[in-house]
C-alpha cells in the first residue's frame, strides 16, 4: 500500500489520540491543501494529483484514520489562504517568517532552491548581481521566494505575476527568479535563456496546519513527520515523483 510504514520500522510517532483526530479533521475527513504550482510537490492535474505531498496526506490521513479530500491549487498563497480561511486542514508550504503568525510548520521535510535566470546576452553573471538598480525581476506572487526577495532586495525591482518565468517573457524583464527544477527546464525549453550558477536562497519546505489547532495536534504532525523523514518515507516519495536528493536531514 502506499504510504505503508516498513514491517521493521518501529514508528516513533504517538497513534492520534481522539482529541487529536477531532481537532485536525474536525468534518470527519482530512483535507488537504495541495500546491500543483510546485511541480517539485506535486504533479499531474487537480483529478489526478501526485507527489510527495499526495504521498505525505494519505499517510496523515491513514493514521487519523479518516477518508481524505484533496484541494488542489495552482499557487502556495492560494494554498495558504485555504488553510488559514478553513477551507483545508493540512497544507504543504515554505517555511517563512511572514507566514508564522497563522501557520505552525513542522520540521522541514525537503530543500529546494531558489535559483534566478537571465537572456544569454545579459550582462549580470552571478547571483550577487542582481539586486540593481534598473534590474526588474519576476517573481510568482505569493510564493515563499516573493516574500524572501520582498526582503532582501533593496535595489532591484520586484515585478509580480502567475509565475516568474512567465512575467520575465511577457514583460521583458531583466530576470526571473523561481525553483531550480522548473526555471532550468524553462531555460532548456526557451533559447537564448541562461540559469545564473548559485542560488539566491534555501527555500525549506514543511507541513503546516493552522496555529489555532491544538497544541497536542500541532506536536503530533510534527511527530509524523519526522518520523518520515528518518524512515526513508519522504526520500522515497520525492524520488519516485522524479525529484531524488530533495529530502531533508
Amino acid at each position: 500500500m502506499l504510504g505503508a510504514m516498513p514491517d521493521d520500522l518501529t514508528p516513533t510517532a504517538p497513534h492520534p489520540s481522539p482529541g487529536v483526530v477531532a481537532d485536525l479533521a474536525p468534518e470527519g475527513e482530512l483535507r488537504a491543501s495541495i500546491n500543483l504550482g510546485n511541480p517539485v510537490l506535486a504533479q499531474g492535474t487537480p483529478g489526478e494529483p501526485a507527489g510527495v505531498t499526495v504521498d505525505l496526506s494519505r499517510e496523515l490521513a491513514r493514521r487519523l484514520g479518516v477518508p481524505l479530500r484533496l484541494v488542489c491549487f495552482d499557487a502556495a498563497r492560494k494554498s495558504l489562504e485555504a488553510l488559514t480561511t478553513g477551507a483545508a486542514d493540512v497544507g504543504y508550504l515554505a517555511v517563512d517568517p511572514g507566514r508564522a503568525t497563522d501557520v505552525a510548520f513542522s520540521r522541514p521535510y525537503a530543500v529546494i532552491e531558489g535559483v534566478y535566470a537571465v537572456a544569454d546576452d545579459s550582462p549580470i553573471t552571478a547571483v550577487d548581481q542582481v539586486d540593481r538598480e534598473g534590474v526588474r525581476v519576476g517573481v510568482k506572487e505569493g510564493s515563499a521566494y516573493d516574500l524572501h526577495l520582498s526582503r532582501t532586495l533593496t535595489a532591484a525591482t520586484i515585478v509580480r505575476g502567475s509565475d516568474g518565468t512567465d512575467v520575465f517573457v511577457a514583460e521583458a524583464l531583466d530576470v526571473a527568479a523561481g525553483i531550480r527544477q522548473p526555471v532550468t527546464e524553462f531555460a532548456r525549453a526557451h533559447g537564448g535563456v541562461r540559469v545564473l550558477p548559485g542560488r539566491f536562497m534555501q527555500i525549506e519546505q514543511a507541513v503546516g496546519v493552522s496555529v489555532q489547532r491544538d497544541a497536542d495536534t500541532v506536536a503530533w504532525v510534527a511527530a509524523v513527520v519526522d518520523e518520515l523523514k528518518a524512515s526513508g518515507f519522504v526520500a522515497d516519495a520525492l524520488e519516485r515523483s522524479g525529484h531524488p536528493g530533495l529530502a531533508a536531514d
